[in-house]
């Protein structure tokens, strides 16, 4: 007889949760597996993949992080309007790419690559910014020659006979609506467990001593974290192939893109 799958309410799930955080070091489960944190955690608490059952509740997720790294944490994937333009292959990459730097070894010769992870804080030294227009309902990215790096000289030249150095036109843009439904329905409510890591004659083990209940998306937080250079826009493109650009978070910042926020170790 086959058992169904484990069915917790939230005050369970939380007790379990304690009753994990006190086994102390707890060596990996999925040798091997870069996401051995959150796998190992899944099989202690007996569940699938990312799939937290609690009855009669809005869904919710386990979502599971390594403490004091600084790795970024891919929220969602999401192109940027006027998407019949197809800016990402079509604008960025033809006309403020640069060669690959794998060109004529790995890729062909000509292989160009446009990447950038850029925010709202402050530009790349390419130029390029985040930037949120409240009364238009955009996020935009912008371009500025006059901040490009001088080690991007050459680059910046090439950028000149292409297309020029204005601003971009039109500009690449994700607009508030489209955006808070994409987060809306990737950002569910989450138990968010942190976890110390450390390694042993090669094998990981992890201390799981942080746990926070994390309710209701905020779009004004996610809003406030892209202007403040928590959240960041990443773009990888190259010639051959547009990785897709995502919508990225620094380290132990989850928090903020929520209203409710309550600690439980």
């Amino acid at each position: 007889m086959t058992k169904g799958p484990k069915i917790y309410t939230k005050q369970g799930l939380i007790n379990k949760l304690k009753k994990i955080s006190a086994m102390g070091w707890i060596p990996n489960a999925r040798r091997g597996n870069a996401g051995g944190i959150g796998n190992t955690l899944e099989d202690l608490l007996g569940i699938e993949e990312n799939n937290l059952p609690i009855p009669n509740a809005t869904e919710w997720e386990l979502k599971t992080q390594r403490r004091n790294t600084s790795s970024l944490t891919t929220l969602f994937h999401i192109e940027p309007s006027p998407r019949a333009i197809k800016f990402v292959p079509q604008v960025l990459l033809l006309k403020y790419g640069w060669p690959h730097e794998e060109a004529g070894k790995l890729y062909p010769r000509n292989e160009m690559s446009f990447r950038q992870t850029i925010h709202g804080r402050s530009r790349s030294d390419r130029g390029f910014k985040v930037v949120i227009n409240r009364k238009a309902k955009k996020i935009l990215i912008s371009f500025n020659s006059g901040s490009v790096d001088s080690r991007h000289k050459k680059w910046l030249e090439s950028v000149k006979k292409r297309i020029g150095l204005n601003e971009l036109s039109p500009q690449p843009y994700w607009g508030f609506d489209d955006l808070k439904h994409k987060a809306g329905t990737k950002l569910l409510n989450a138990f968010y467990v942190q976890a110390d890591v450390k390694k042993e004659r090669g094998k990981e083990y992890y201390k799981y001593n942080k746990v926070m209940m994390l309710r209701r998306f905020s779009f004004e937080g996610f809003l406030k974290a892209l202007g403040q250079g928590k959240i960041l826009v990443d773009f990888d493109a190259r010639t051959g192939h547009n990785h897709g650009t995502k919508f990225r978070m620094r380290q132990d910042y989850l928090p903020m893109l929520y209203e409710n926020k309550k600690t439980i170790l």
